[in-house]
C-alpha cells in the first residue's frame, strides 16, 4: 500500500519547510535511509531521510517551493500501484493528516487549519503568497518590486526584493504569465502565507480568488494596496530562494542589481556595483563578477567625499529609517522577556591580573589562542555546577533545574544579534570551548548556522569588553533565569592588603537575574564563585 510522505518538523520552531534539491526522481527505487531531498529552514539545509522500500511514485512539491510541516511531500508505494484515488483524496483534503515517521525528534506540530475551498479550475491564475523564510518570521516587507501589473514574467524571474527579520531576499516566480495584481507595495508589510500578487493569463478575472480570500476587490495598484492576513488556500505558493547560492537578479531601466551575496561581498570590498560587469542573464551580477573585478587604484584610494555643510545651518532635518524586520523580532523578544520577567543587576569587580597570567602561559604552548572569553565562559560553566538554580528555567507552574549546561554566547552580526550556545561547556576543555567558539561565531556571521547551535541554551553571556565598554547591563535571553555582561579589564590604581598601591587588571560584571527564579543571594554566591576562578584560574582545571 502506497505511504505519504510528509514534512517533518525539523526544530521545535519550524512550521514549514522549502525543497532545495530533489535527489530521487518519480520511477526511482528507494530504501530506507536513503536521502529523498534536501529542505531548507531558515539558516540551514537539511536532509530529508526515507523510511519506506518500495518505487517513488509521486512528488508533490517541486524545488523551491515550500510545504508546511505534515503537508505532502512525496507519495511511496509498489512499482506500478495505481494512485488515482489516494491523489484524488489528498486534493479534497479527505485524507487524515497523520504524520509518517520522520528523522525529527520532536513532537509533529498539529494539523494546519482547513484550507478556504476555492474552485480554481476555470480561473487560470495563481496566487503568489508571501513565503516564511526564517524560523522566526512572522512577516515580510517589500523592499523593492521588480515587476508591475501588466509585465509578463517567466519561471525563474525575480518578482521582488523581500526583508525578513534576517535579510533582504529574493521572491523568484515559478509561474508563466502575466502580473494581474499586486497585494502589497514598495515599504509595506505583508503576514506570512498573505497574498502579495497574482499571476495568470492576460484577461483573467482573479476577483474570485481574491473574494475567497476575503480580500477587498480593490485595484491592482501596489501604493494602496494593503496587505492580507488571511488563512491559506489551496491554490499554489511561491516562495523565495534566500541567497547563501549565487542567485542571480535582472537589470531594467539602468538600475543596478545584484544577488544579496554580491552584494554583501562588493560592501565588505568596498566596490561600487554600478562599475562591475553582470555575465549572469541579461547581464545580472553575480558572486564570481564581484571576485573578478578589479578596481581602478584610483577608485580604491579615492576617499569617500562628505560635505561639510549638508545642510544650511540652524536648519533642523531628519532621516527615518523604517525598522528590518531582524530588529522587530529583536524588540518583541526582549520588550517580552524585560515587561515579564522581574529582572535585578549584582556587579562585581574582579582583578584579572592572575588571569592574564595564565593565558599568556598557556597561549605558549596551545595550538589555538585562548582569548579571555573562552576563560570566561570556562569559569561560568564551573560556577553553574555549584549553583544549579543558575542554570535554571521559569516555566510558569514549575521551575526547570538544568543538569546539563549550555550556555548563549551573543554574537553581533550586521542587522542585530545572534546567540549560538556552547552545549556542555562544563566538559570542554579551554581548547575546545575556544575552537567551538571561534566556529560558532563565524557561522553566525556567515548565517550558516543550524537549528541545534542557537537551541537549548541554559544561561548566556554577553561581552562588550572587546569594545572598551567597563560596565553594561543586558537583559536575560529567556528562557534563561540569569544573563552576564562583561566589561573591558582596566588598569586602575589598587590599593594591597598592606596598604600599598600597585596598578591592577580589574574587570567589571554584572549579572541579570530573573527574581522569580534567582534570589539576590544565590546571584551573589554564583558571581563569587565565579571570581574565586578567574582570579585564581588553576582551579578551573582541576
Amino acid at each position: 500500500m502506497a505511504e505519504i510522505i510528509r514534512m517533518p518538523k525539523m526544530s521545535d520552531t519550524m512550521t514549514e519547510g522549502v525543497i532545495a534539491t530533489w535527489l530521487k526522481k518519480v520511477g526511482d527505487k528507494v530504501k530506507a535511509g536513503d536521502i529523498l531531498a534536501e529542505v531548507e529552514t531558515d539558516k540551514a539545509t537539511m536532509e530529508l531521510e526515507n523510511y519506506e522500500d518500495g518505487v517513488l511514485l509521486h512528488i508533490g512539491i517541486a524545488e523551491k517551493q515550500a510545504a508546511p510541516v505534515d503537508g505532502v511531500i512525496a507519495i511511496i508505494g509498489k512499482a506500478g500501484e495505481d494512485i488515482t484515488s489516494l491523489l484524488a483524496e489528498l486534493a479534497s483534503g479527505t485524507v487524515a493528516a497523520a504524520p509518517v515517521p520522520t528523522e525529527s525528534s520532536a513532537p509533529a506540530s498539529p494539523p494546519p487549519a482547513p484550507a478556504v475551498a476555492v474552485d480554481a479550475s476555470g480561473i487560470k491564475a495563481v496566487v503568489i503568497r508571501m513565503p516564511k523564510m526564517s524560523d522566526t518570521m512572522t512577516e515580510g516587507v517589500i523592499a523593492n518590486w521588480l515587476k508591475k501589473v501588466g509585465d509578463k514574467v517567466k519561471a525563474g524571474d525575480i518578482l521582488a526584493e523581500v526583508e525578513t527579520d534576517k535579510a533582504t531576499m529574493e521572491l523568484e516566480n515559478y509561474e508563466d504569465g502575466i502580473l494581474l495584481y499586486i497585494g502589497v507595495g514598495n515599504g509595506q508589510s505583508v503576514a506570512v502565507d498573505g497574498i502579495i500578487a497574482i499571476i495568470g493569463e492576460a484577461g483573467t478575472d482573479f476577483q474570485p480568488l481574491l473574494a475567497a480570500e476575503g480580500t477587498p476587490k480593490t485595484a491592482a495598484d501596489p501604493s494602496t494596496a494593503a496587505p492580507d492576513t488571511s488563512g491559506k488556500a489551496t491554490v499554489a505558493t511561491v516562495v523565495s530562494t534566500a541567497a547563501p547560492v549565487e542567485e542571480v537578479l535582472q537589470s531594467a531601466g539602468g538600475r543596478v542589481i545584484a544577488s544579496p551575496l554580491a552584494k554583501m561581498l562588493a560592501k565588505e570590498k568596498g566596490y561600487d556595483l554600478g562599475q562591475i560587469k553582470g555575465t549572469g542573464e541579461n547581464g545580472r551580477i553575480v558572486k564570481s563578477d564581484v571576485e573578478a573585478f578589479k578596481p581602478a587604484p584610483a577608485q580604491e584610494a579615492a576617499p569617500v567625499a562628505i560635505p561639510l555643510a549638508a545642510t544650511p545651518v540652524y536648519q533642523e532635518s531628519f532621516t527615518e529609517v523604517p525598522v528590518s524586520q531582524m530588529r522587530k523580532v529583536i524588540a518583541k523578544r526582549l520588550g517580552e522577556s524585560l515587561f515579564t520577567a522581574p529582572h535585578f543587576y549584582l556587579t562585581m569587580e574582579i582583578e584579572m591580573d592572575k588571569a592574564i597570567e595564565a593565558r599568556t602561559s598557556i597561549n605558549e604552548v596551545a595550538a589555538a589562542k585562548i582569548s579571555f572569553n573562552d576563560m570566561i565562559i570556562k569559569a561560568v560553566a564551573h560556577a553553574l555546577r555549584k549553583h544549579p538554580m543558575v542554570n535554571a528555567s521559569w516555566l510558569g507552574d514549575k521551575i526547570r533545574l538544568n543538569h546539563h549546561i549550555h550556555i548563549g554566547v551573543a554574537v553581533a552580526v550586521e542587522d542585530g544579534l545572534l546567540v549560538p550556545v556552547v552545549r556542555f561547556a562544563d566538559t570542554k576543555s579551554l581548547s575546545e570551548i575556544s575552537a567551538v567558539v571561534k566556529d560558532l561565531g563565524a557561522k553566525a556571521k556567515s548565517k550558516k548556522l543550524q537549528p541545534a547551535d542557537w537551541a537549548g541554551n541554559t544561561f548566556s553571556v554577553s561581552n562588550l569588553g572587546m569594545f572598551g565598554i567597563e560596565e553594561f547591563t543586558s537583559i536575560i535571553n529567556q528562557p534563561d533565569s540569569c544573563i552576564l555582561s562583561i566589561g573591558a579589564i582596566r588598569q586602575i590604581p589598587v590599593v594591597t592588603k598592606d596598604g600599598q598601591i600597585k596598578v591592577g587588571n580589574m574587570m567589571k560584571v554584572t549579572l541579570a537575574c530573573d527574581h522569580r527564579v534567582v534570589d539576590g543571594a544565590t546571584g551573589s554566591a554564583f558571581l563569587q564563585t565565579f571570581k574565586q576562578l578567574l582570579e585564581a584560574p588553576v582551579r578551573m582545571l582541576v
